[in-house]
């Protein structure tokens, strides 16, 4: 859930959803083991905290575990590994600055506050995500790939377990607004396509 911009504090207010990570069950119901059920002036079905503008989310093929990317302000898009009752942070830390340029956060560090595995300054707006498994890039498999809407890419970060590689950023020359990315069941990367004719582009290998 997004913070809704106006309310950014609110992210931090585990009354309201607002920059929030929410499990449920599929009937709607929360599950028992959430970290917060129970707890007075908590919502029951957060997961996790302290987020401002989610994008993109992705389950791990081999840990099961929730990734997801959020759009920074001026900079400070991040990805994060969500878990259980964890505070990530926003606003109060952080690696961006407001749209004016006036300082947000207090700092980049704060006790309590977890770090991201990835953050991006200035910003690319990530947008999608997924982790390739396929058999037409073998030399990718395990990575994760990240669209771009204002930094019009591709992005493929290798990773090592939890810690994020050299990002590679492809595309470029596309000079086009990413808005998902998903692997087809042919092993290709599909891509959804932010413009006015609505394009979806499916790649693979070149010939």
């Amino acid at each position: 859930m997004g913070d809704h911009f106006a309310y950014r504090n609110e992210a931090q207010n585990l009354a309201n959803h607002l920059g929030k990570v929410v499990r449920i069950r599929s009937d709607g119901s929360v599950p028992p083991d959430n970290p917060f059920v129970g707890k007075q002036g908590a919502k029951p079905e957060i997961w996790s905290y302290g987020h401002r503008n989610s994008q993109g989310a992705a389950i791990h093929p081999q840990t099961g575990k929730l990734w997801e990317h959020e759009h920074g302000p001026r900079g400070g898009d991040e990805v994060n590994i969500p878990q259980a009752g964890k505070n990530y942070g926003w606003p109060v830390i952080g690696y961006g600055i407001d749209y004016n340029g006036d300082k947000i956060h207090v700092s980049t560090h704060k006790d309590g506050m977890e770090q991201p595995v990835k953050y991006w300054v200035p910003s690319i707006a990530p947008s999608g995500m997924a982790f390739y498994t396929g058999d037409l890039f073998p030399a990718w498999r395990g990575n994760l790939f990240v669209g771009a809407l204002a930094g019009q890419l591709l992005v493929r970060l290798p990773l090592n377990g939890e810690t994020v590689g050299t990002e590679e950023r492809l595309l470029q020359q596309l000079g086009e607004r990413i808005r998902d990315v998903r692997q087809g069941p042919d092993g290709a990367i599909w891509l959804a396509i932010d413009n006015s004719a609505g394009r979806i582009l499916r790649v693979i290998p070149a010939r």
